[in-house]
């Protein structure tokens, strides 16, 4: 059962080898008390590598023999590939869908993986490589389905939060899989439940959106062209039983407001951050009513942005 004490658990186990990363006060909103947990900072800027080393760190020396295999939208992949560098695990396979930026792939690749391309989008990729693992018999590192003790790792950030800034009001999160939402919610309402998490996803795909509407769980949703790569496909099987205790609300924002908002995110906040960790900027100006004159923490998930996407921003366009 996921809860606050798996989640100290899971801290104990995967301390030794992350950073625990920056919270910082944001320079957009005069009337919102805003702060940034800064996982763009963490090592492979990216808060996956919590959840890959929480699991990793639990295999057994049969689990680590058969080797390992994930699929990954990119930075999964690489939080496991640099997971398994670390932990002496000698065989690693991460399968990535077509549309998966060269950066991310080859993030990946520099930690020593190795990478298989399969598939036209995540949904797709991870069918193929459900077939894989078949296949090979390799041990699975989930990314955000059900596995508890990748859940745990992610909620090791709700920890952090509330050592830094326990008055907090409101955490705002975006989700893909929800993994992150979920275990970073189960971690703080352990400690206060007064808490409100509040999730933020794309029009592109609003997977848990649509879930939580029709009371369905959507493990595969159809995606529209989207520059947020980290929040696509169907959404996680544990994420969607414990969205009543755990999600309070979930806002949809516009796709084509992101790359705007990525561009205010780098250029006024000064982090280098995914377009799907920019969302919050978003959803608080749709929402002002909610946040207006709360203390408030965004979760920058991850740093790992799209060359081409930075140079656009860089140039102005």
């Amino acid at each position: 059962m996921l809860n606050y004490e798996t989640i100290k658990e899971a801290q104990s186990r995967i301390e030794p080898y992350i950073k625990k990363t920056k919270l910082q006060k944001s320079v957009l909103f005069n009337d919102v008390d805003l702060y940034l947990k800064l996982e763009n900072q963490q090592l492979t800027n990216s808060f996956k590598l919590r959840g890959a080393l929480s699991k990793m760190t639990t295999l057994t020396e049969e689990e680590i023999e058969k080797g390992i295999m994930t699929v990954s939208s990119g930075n999964h992949g690489a939080a496991v590939s640099y997971a398994s560098n670390l932990l002496n695990i000698k065989s690693a396979d991460v399968i990535v869908p077509k549309v998966t930026p060269e950066s991310k792939i080859n993030n990946i690749k520099q930690y020593g993986a190795n990478v298989l391309i399969l598939g036209e989008d995540y949904d797709d990729a991870h069918q193929l490589g459900d077939a894989y693992l078949k296949e090979h018999g390799k041990t699975y590192i989930d990314a955000y389905y059900e596995d508890e003790a990748v859940y745990a790792g992610q909620g090791t950030i709700g920890l952090e939060i509330m050592e830094d800034a326990s008055d907090v009001d409101v955490v705002l999160v975006p989700i893909g899989g929800g993994g992150l939402i979920t275990g970073i919610g189960t971690a703080i309402k352990g400690m206060n439940p007064n808490v409100e998490i509040i999730g933020v996803q794309t029009s592109a795909c609003p997977a848990m959106i649509k879930a939580i509407e029709d009371n369905v769980f959507y493990d595969t949703y159809p995606i529209d062209e989207t520059i947020c790569d980290a929040l696509v496909g169907g959404i996680g099987k544990r994420a969607f039983e414990m969205h009543k205790e755990i999600i309070d609300m979930v806002i949809e924002v516009n796709e084509e407001d992101i790359f705007e908002a990525t561009q205010e995110v780098i250029l006024n906040e000064n982090i280098i951050a995914e377009p799907s960790s920019s969302l919050y900027t978003l959803a608080i100006k749709k929402h002002k009513e909610i946040f207006k004159g709360k203390k408030v923490v965004a979760v920058i998930s991850g740093g790992n942005i799209d060359a081409g996407i930075l140079k656009k921003i860089k140039d102005g366009q």
